[in-house]
């Protein structure tokens, strides 16, 4: 069987702020625009700039931490899949392709020149926040549920911290 591979990685600023919503089940979901720039050179010597758009979907603990770190203007690095969606809305069917958040990093420094207002975090922050893993190898090893850390205020420091979000409960000291 021949593998496939949908996977995304972007570089952009937020064009607003993020907006948490629950699902029925409560389920948080967090969704973000992210514009990436790209300029060339044009025939005739002037440089020439585009801006795209993208919407990003966060589920669960990393659409909370996104709704907490991220604000308008943050310059952050976002891991994903892409996902195509369509519904109907008055008799026409409308679509649209989005990228569902696995990874997220903020690269910027509170208060960046892009930033419209404070920052809730005091220093860059990495996010890290594995993709769901698969089964267990072995049918007799049962899985797990996915153990997170709650990410905590980081004291000041010259270098950015790191707050890990870890599934894997083989990886913890008792």
């Amino acid at each position: 069987m021949a593998r496939t591979l949908n996977k995304v990685q972007l570089i952009g600023r937020l064009g607003q702020d993020p907006q948490m919503r629950y699902t029925q089940s409560g389920t948080p979901v967090t969704t973000f625009s992210l514009a990436t720039n790209r300029q060339w050179q044009g025939k005739d010597g002037t440089m020439q700039d585009e801006t795209d758009w993208h919407t990003v979907v966060a589920w669960d603990k990393l659409g909370q931490i996104c709704s907490e770190h991220l604000t308008k203007g943050r310059l952050v690095y976002i891991e994903g899949r892409l996902q195509n969606r369509s519904w109907e809305q008055d008799g026409q069917t409308r679509y649209k392709t989005e990228i569902v958040a696995s990874d997220m990093l903020i690269l910027d420094t509170r208060g960046g020149t892009y930033n419209d207002g404070p920052s809730p975090i005091e220093e860059p922050v990495e996010i890290i926040a594995p993709a769901r893993r698969s089964a267990p190898a072995s049918p007799s090893q049962p899985r797990q549920e996915a153990r997170t850390q709650q990410p905590k205020p980081a004291p000041a420091r010259s270098r950015p911290a790191v707050i890990e979000v870890d599934d894997d409960p083989e990886d913890l000291p008792f």
